[in-house]
């Protein structure tokens, strides 16, 4: 099993950074790899269990569960339904602490997976830098023109 792990600072409050991450179906609002999404059969999107359906900007579909979300600890981890990415068993925890030392946000995303062994390093990277960390600093970008 693959293990990736990216961490960073988000300097407002988790409170703001919440309100826009706990959105299950709210990906192309904040994060540029996502072209649209749309939660299947009308259900709601902070409801557990729901189905987010979504296109990425390069054309690819992915099918990701809802299996936790906690308005208290700021936190939601979902499960890859289907992929072109060649992930099995994939699972993310999004996670937001609060920095109280300046009222800014440590910011946490995890994903565990199984892959063919000669795509590890490549797909450790990809999720790493470019859809975690990019969605990261997609959020920096975000809340820095806010200011």
């Amino acid at each position: 099993m693959i293990k990736v792990y990216t961490s960073s600072v988000i300097d407002v409050p988790a409170d703001a950074v919440w309100q826009v991450i706990r959105d299950f179906n709210g990906l192309p609002n904040w994060h540029p790899a996502i072209a649209d999404s749309r939660i299947e059969q009308g259900q709601p999107a902070d409801k557990v269990g729901c189905v987010r359906n979504f296109r990425t900007r390069d054309g690819g579909t992915i099918r990701e569960r809802l299996l936790a979300l906690s308005d208290y600890d700021y936190q939601c981890t979902y499960a890859i339904l289907e992929s072109p990415m060649g992930v099995e068993n994939y699972v993310a925890t999004l996670k937001l602490t609060p920095i109280t030392d300046g009222n800014r946000t440590f910011a946490e995303w995890s994903a565990e997976f199984d892959c063919a062994e000669s795509r590890e390093r490549e797909l450790t990277q990809l999720i790493g830098q470019g859809v975690f960390q990019g969605g990261f600093d997609a959020l920096k970008q975000r809340f820095a023109a806010r200011r």
